[in-house]
């Protein structure tokens, strides 16, 4: 993400996303009564003093739109942003009426907010110092495999197959299934490393990911080149890729990537939960309690209870926002895309890290 221009004095940001995940960033950053303002197109019907009005056209306009409604459209790589024209050039008369603006990959917008909270300022600015490409995930047994990109915003998952090999007693039919399964898998490989040429990580049970590894190796060895890592967990498929994310095997590869943070801070508390200490609490009026307190020193909320909350619940959620900022503590806006904002969503998607247990 480039921030073209910020000056929060005036509540303006300009920026300009760079990849899916800059978009996913942007849908958690723009809230409902936040004005955006872009380049996008409008029918425009032109009238004649003596004839019905024509046909209209769809004209090249920059607008600007107060926020009422977003839709995030991550198979056509969207961003879809709903609201009401609050500006627009005069000579075509729209303002007041409804129009979405598309937000999409390399498209610069412009955010006008009334005010700026911390949390949203660092996740703008951390957005701009991510350059690590989204890592490629191959979770394979003799059973299944899943091909995944790890994006910031969860697991995309992009194909997977289950499989049922000869035994091995059939030495030679499985070999030649196992050939077929292998060729599969590949394909689907290099097609999402094609697409993105970003690092790739191998990951499985027992030995069949190096014997994967060295088949990608005799018959792409672009794609050979591109794997970082090959390391084991007890599963294969998008339940492998989970685990090898809880464990932290992805950690390395994963530097940059916001959802390791995310699972990280999630096994925490779940951890704290676990062990029954008092360093810990969740739910909105325990939350609220300890930030009276000044004891929470980092705050998760859910994207979506951000997001979803009903606007009187959502103004004392924001309200606690800036509390916990101004007393020193951490915001962390967890993606429900992924396991850890599911987690965080069953403890009614606000917790709190404290820096001292409370009664």
């Amino acid at each position: 993400m480039k921030i073209l221009q910020m000056n929060l004095k005036k509540g303006v940001a300009k920026v300009l996303p760079e990849s899916l995940d800059d978009l996913w960033h942007l849908y958690n950053i723009i809230l409902e009564k936040d004005e955006v303002h872009a380049r996008t197109t409008r029918e425009v019907k032109v009238e004649d003093q003596y004839a019905r009005p024509k046909r209209g056209k769809r004209v090249p306009v920059l607008l600007g739109v107060k926020v009422e409604k977003m839709f995030w459209d991550k198979i056509l790589n969207r961003l879809r942003i709903h609201g009401i024209v609050c500006e627009a050039p005069e000579k075509i008369n729209i303002k007041g009426s409804h129009h979405t603006i598309d937000v999409t990959v390399n498209k610069p917008i412009t955010i006008v907010k009334t005010e700026w909270s911390k949390h949203q300022v660092d996740r703008l600015k951390r957005a701009s110092r991510v350059t690590a490409a989204p890592l490629i995930i191959m979770s394979i047994d003799d059973e299944e495999y899943c091909v995944a990109v790890l994006r910031q915003y969860g697991v995309d998952v992009k194909a997977e197959e289950k499989t049922r090999l000869p035994g091995k007693l059939e030495a030679e039919k499985r070999t030649g299934a196992m050939r077929e399964f292998f060729k599969m898998a590949l394909k689907f490989l290099r097609e999402a490393w094609i697409s993105l040429r970003s690092p790739i990580v191998i990951i499985g049970p027992g030995f069949v990911k190096n014997d994967f590894f060295k088949y990608v190796k005799r018959e792409a060895l672009d794609a050979a080149d591109a794997v970082i890592d090959v390391k084991g967990v007890n599963s294969a498929g998008v339940a492998g890729i989970h685990e090898a994310l809880r464990s932290g095997v992805f950690t390395k590869a994963l530097k940059h990537v916001r959802i390791a943070e995310e699972t990280k801070v999630m096994e925490e508390v779940l951890a704290r939960l676990g062990k029954g200490r008092g360093d810990i609490t969740y739910g909105f009026i325990e939350v609220e309690k300890a930030s009276a307190y000044g004891a929470v020193e980092k705050l998760l909320v859910a994207d979506t209870t951000l997001r979803e909350t009903p606007d009187e619940k959502r103004k004392a959620l924001e309200k606690i926002m800036k509390e916990v900022e101004e007393k020193g503590g951490q915001i962390m806006v967890i993606s429900t895309e992924h396991e850890a904002g599911t987690e965080l969503l069953s403890l009614g998607g606000v917790a709190a890290l404290l820096r001292f247990p409370l009664g």
